[in-house]
């Protein structure tokens, strides 16, 4: 669970630009936006600015003045699921929407202009799991990472790889690494060598009220006290934290019931 870095920054990694394939946003449409910035400001300390108002009130959330994230707010006519969508960087978002077409994807969304911020497409995978593409203008997309209140990983849980990772592969160009032991149905997706995201196939397993679905880990200083955090905001705790090879983990949901991972890196 590492994601490319770019150039050392002030704080964390900054990033320039991000190359294709890459996560490099993530954004979470919710009904109330005014309660959504008050649970992740003080889970996260992230201060807001308004973003494009292509899709409906948008804010950008900062860390330390830097882009990390983006809210929004859904309209009431629209009852979709609350839940963070990452991002991949594109070259051309229109050239790669079509690819999502051809490879038995969908896109619900775009391509469209974001103002001047850049040009974006949402869609799925042929399992029906949510992301977005992001062809930067003046948005780059997150500004910095590898310092706590950053996404640091996502992570794709369906019911096997092999229905997936070819998709992938065909639209973002990856390269792939399985994981080694054959009864773990994992694979590690990279670009320019570097590991990016993975995908997790469960079977069975697969929650029903969710499907197929992306998850985004955001990095903590310490993985229990921000427990207690999000409880204290009125989100909600999945189970117990717990250590494993990249640090200690837990998975929550927020007070409308949007998804995410905690992740304290391991020291």
């Amino acid at each position: 669970m590492t994601e490319a870095g770019g150039p050392a920054g002030p704080i964390g990694a900054a990033h320039a630009r991000y190359a294709p394939g890459t996560p490099c946003w993530v954004s979470l449409m919710a009904h109330g936006l005014t309660a959504t910035q008050e649970f992740y400001g003080g889970l996260f300390g992230w201060e807001f600015q308004p973003g494009p108002q292509q899709l409906g009130p948008y804010v950008h959330a900062l860390l330390d003045g830097r882009e990390v994230a983006g809210i929004g707010k859904l309209a009431p006519d629209r009852h979709l699921p609350v839940a963070w969508t990452p991002y991949f960087a594109s070259d051309d978002v229109d050239s790669t929407a079509e690819t999502v077409r051809l490879c038995g994807g969908t896109i619900g969304v775009g391509p469209l202009e974001a103002a001047d911020a850049g040009r974006l497409a949402i869609g799925s995978d042929p399992s029906g799991a949510v992301f977005g593409v992001w062809q930067a203008g003046a948005h780059v997309g997150t500004e910095v990472t590898g310092v706590p209140g950053t996404p640091v990983w996502y992570e794709l849980t369906t019911y096997e790889t092999a229905s997936v990772r070819k998709f992938y592969a065909t639209v973002f160009g990856y390269a792939e690494e399985a994981a080694p032991a054959t009864d773990f149905d994992h694979v590690t997706l990279r670009v320019d060598g570097r590991p990016v995201a993975g995908v997790h196939g469960v079977g069975a397993a697969l929650a029903r009220d969710l499907g197929p679905h992306w998850t985004t880990y955001f990095e903590v200083a310490d993985v229990d006290a921000a427990l207690t955090l999000v409880v204290g905001l009125g989100g909600r705790v999945l189970g117990p934290a717990h250590d494993s090879a990249y640090g200690r983990v837990a998975a929550v949901v927020d007070p409308e019931g949007a998804h995410f991972s905690l992740l304290q890196d391991a020291p």
